[in-house]
Protein backbone atom coordinates (compact mmCIF):
# COMPACT_ATOMS: atom_id res chain seq x y z
CA UNK A 1 0.00 0.00 0.00
CA UNK A 2 1.43 3.19 -0.56
CA UNK A 3 2.59 6.09 2.06
CA UNK A 4 -0.07 8.59 2.50
CA UNK A 5 1.43 12.49 1.75
CA UNK A 6 1.83 13.07 5.25
CA UNK A 7 3.42 10.34 6.21
CA UNK A 8 6.35 10.36 3.51
CA UNK A 9 6.51 14.17 4.71
CA UNK A 10 7.04 12.89 8.06
CA UNK A 11 9.60 9.95 7.14
CA UNK A 12 11.42 12.84 5.28
CA UNK A 13 11.75 15.35 8.13
CA UNK A 14 12.42 12.74 9.98
CA UNK A 15 15.57 12.02 7.73
CA UNK A 16 16.59 15.41 7.60
CA UNK A 17 16.43 16.28 11.13
CA UNK A 18 18.45 13.02 12.41
CA UNK A 19 21.23 13.47 9.24
CA UNK A 20 21.96 17.02 11.08
CA UNK A 21 21.43 16.03 14.96
CA UNK A 22 23.60 12.70 14.65
CA UNK A 23 26.06 14.95 12.52
CA UNK A 24 26.48 16.71 15.28
CA UNK A 25 25.83 14.21 17.67
CA UNK A 26 26.14 10.58 17.02
CA UNK A 27 25.03 9.32 20.29
CA UNK A 28 21.55 11.78 20.15
CA UNK A 29 18.60 9.70 21.19
CA UNK A 30 15.64 8.86 18.85
CA UNK A 31 13.39 10.74 20.82
CA UNK A 32 15.48 14.12 20.66
CA UNK A 33 15.30 13.68 16.98
CA UNK A 34 11.89 13.23 16.70
CA UNK A 35 11.33 16.03 19.17
CA UNK A 36 13.55 18.26 16.79
CA UNK A 37 11.25 16.61 14.32
CA UNK A 38 7.97 17.59 15.19
CA UNK A 39 6.43 14.24 15.20
CA UNK A 40 5.80 11.49 18.16
CA UNK A 41 7.96 9.05 19.43
CA UNK A 42 5.56 6.35 17.54
CA UNK A 43 5.61 7.57 14.33
CA UNK A 44 9.15 7.77 14.39
CA UNK A 45 9.45 4.15 15.76
CA UNK A 46 6.92 3.21 12.60
CA UNK A 47 8.71 4.28 9.92
CA UNK A 48 12.21 3.49 11.33
CA UNK A 49 11.84 0.92 14.41
CA UNK A 50 15.32 0.78 15.38
CA UNK A 51 18.02 3.10 15.63
CA UNK A 52 20.21 1.32 13.37
CA UNK A 53 17.37 1.48 10.71
CA UNK A 54 17.33 4.79 11.07
CA UNK A 55 20.85 5.69 10.94
CA UNK A 56 20.94 3.11 7.82
CA UNK A 57 18.37 5.04 6.24
CA UNK A 58 19.98 8.47 6.69
CA UNK A 59 23.29 7.07 5.57
CA UNK A 60 21.52 5.53 2.23
CA UNK A 61 19.23 9.02 1.13
CA UNK A 62 22.27 10.84 1.87
CA UNK A 63 24.58 8.18 -0.66
CA UNK A 64 21.76 8.70 -3.07
CA UNK A 65 21.38 12.92 -3.01
CA UNK A 66 25.37 13.11 -3.03
CA UNK A 67 25.13 10.54 -6.45
CA UNK A 68 22.24 12.60 -8.10
CA UNK A 69 23.64 15.90 -7.14
CA UNK A 70 27.21 15.26 -8.80
CA UNK A 71 25.28 14.02 -12.17
CA UNK A 72 23.04 17.49 -12.13
CA UNK A 73 26.46 19.32 -11.37
CA UNK A 74 27.95 17.88 -14.51
CA UNK A 75 25.59 19.32 -16.57
CA UNK A 76 25.99 23.25 -14.55
CA UNK A 77 29.90 23.15 -13.77
CA UNK A 78 32.87 22.11 -15.58
CA UNK A 79 33.96 18.82 -15.07
CA UNK A 80 37.20 19.36 -12.56
CA UNK A 81 34.38 21.95 -10.73
CA UNK A 82 32.14 19.34 -10.69
CA UNK A 83 34.65 17.16 -8.99
CA UNK A 84 35.63 19.26 -6.50
CA UNK A 85 32.31 19.98 -5.31
CA UNK A 86 31.54 16.18 -5.51
CA UNK A 87 34.58 15.65 -3.14
CA UNK A 88 33.32 17.99 -0.89
CA UNK A 89 30.32 16.65 -0.36
CA UNK A 90 31.64 13.25 -0.45
CA UNK A 91 33.74 14.38 2.53
CA UNK A 92 31.13 15.59 4.15
CA UNK A 93 28.83 12.40 4.04
CA UNK A 94 32.28 10.48 4.96
CA UNK A 95 32.42 12.63 8.12
CA UNK A 96 28.87 11.92 8.62
CA UNK A 97 29.60 8.15 8.68
CA UNK A 98 32.30 8.41 10.73
CA UNK A 99 30.34 10.24 13.04
CA UNK A 100 27.68 7.53 12.95
CA UNK A 101 30.19 4.25 13.02
CA UNK A 102 29.11 3.58 16.84
CA UNK A 103 25.46 3.31 16.08
CA UNK A 104 26.32 0.90 13.11
CA UNK A 105 26.74 -2.71 13.96
CA UNK A 106 30.02 -3.89 12.78
CA UNK A 107 28.27 -5.79 9.73
CA UNK A 108 26.24 -3.14 9.16
CA UNK A 109 29.26 -0.84 8.66
CA UNK A 110 30.84 -3.27 6.77
CA UNK A 111 27.42 -3.41 4.56
CA UNK A 112 26.72 0.67 3.77
CA UNK A 113 31.00 0.45 2.75
CA UNK A 114 30.23 -2.09 0.55
CA UNK A 115 26.82 -0.70 -0.52
CA UNK A 116 28.42 2.71 -1.19
CA UNK A 117 31.06 1.88 -3.29
CA UNK A 118 29.96 0.93 -6.11
CA UNK A 119 27.96 4.33 -6.88
CA UNK A 120 30.75 6.81 -5.65
CA UNK A 121 33.23 4.89 -7.90
CA UNK A 122 30.73 4.79 -11.02
CA UNK A 123 30.22 8.68 -10.57
CA UNK A 124 34.07 9.65 -10.20
CA UNK A 125 34.25 7.01 -13.38
CA UNK A 126 31.90 9.44 -15.12
CA UNK A 127 32.93 13.20 -13.98
CA UNK A 128 36.93 11.32 -15.00
CA UNK A 129 35.20 10.20 -18.45
CA UNK A 130 33.47 13.70 -18.87
CA UNK A 131 37.04 15.97 -18.20
CA UNK A 132 38.58 13.61 -20.91
CA UNK A 133 36.40 14.09 -23.28
CA UNK A 134 36.64 18.25 -23.04
CA UNK A 135 40.70 17.90 -22.09
CA UNK A 136 40.11 18.95 -18.96
CA UNK A 137 41.10 16.18 -16.96
CA UNK A 138 44.05 13.66 -18.20
CA UNK A 139 43.03 10.54 -19.91
CA UNK A 140 43.72 6.94 -18.18
CA UNK A 141 43.20 7.85 -14.42
CA UNK A 142 41.62 5.21 -12.40
CA UNK A 143 38.66 6.12 -10.03
CA UNK A 144 39.58 3.55 -7.32
CA UNK A 145 42.69 5.50 -7.28
CA UNK A 146 41.10 8.97 -7.49
CA UNK A 147 39.72 7.89 -4.26
CA UNK A 148 41.99 6.12 -2.28
CA UNK A 149 44.00 10.00 -2.69
CA UNK A 150 40.50 11.51 -1.40
CA UNK A 151 41.14 9.88 1.66
CA UNK A 152 43.34 12.20 3.17
CA UNK A 153 40.54 15.22 2.83
CA UNK A 154 37.79 13.27 4.75
CA UNK A 155 40.65 12.76 7.23
CA UNK A 156 41.28 15.88 8.17
CA UNK A 157 40.34 16.91 11.75
CA UNK A 158 37.04 18.95 12.81
CA UNK A 159 37.06 22.96 12.55
CA UNK A 160 38.29 25.69 10.94
CA UNK A 161 41.75 24.24 11.05
CA UNK A 162 40.83 20.76 9.34
CA UNK A 163 38.59 22.68 6.81
CA UNK A 164 41.81 24.69 5.25
CA UNK A 165 43.90 21.53 5.10
CA UNK A 166 41.49 19.74 3.66
CA UNK A 167 40.39 22.78 0.88
CA UNK A 168 44.55 22.75 0.22
CA UNK A 169 44.63 18.80 -0.05
CA UNK A 170 41.63 18.77 -2.33
CA UNK A 171 43.80 21.29 -4.51
CA UNK A 172 46.83 18.92 -4.66
CA UNK A 173 44.42 16.23 -5.24
CA UNK A 174 42.79 17.71 -8.11
CA UNK A 175 45.66 19.51 -9.90
CA UNK A 176 47.35 15.99 -10.17
CA UNK A 177 44.25 15.09 -12.28
CA UNK A 178 44.74 17.60 -14.59
CA UNK A 179 46.68 17.08 -17.89
CA UNK A 180 50.58 17.19 -18.24
CA UNK A 181 52.16 19.82 -20.36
Amino acid sequence: MPQRSDAKANRARILEVARTTLAEDGDASLNSIAKRAEVGPGTLYRHFPSREALVLAVYRAELEGLVDRAIALLREEPPLTALRHYFERLAGHIRIKRGLGDALSAANHDAITTESYGPVIDTIALILTTGEHDGTIRPGLDPDDVLLMMGCVWRTPAGPAGEAQSQRLLDLVLDSLRPRA
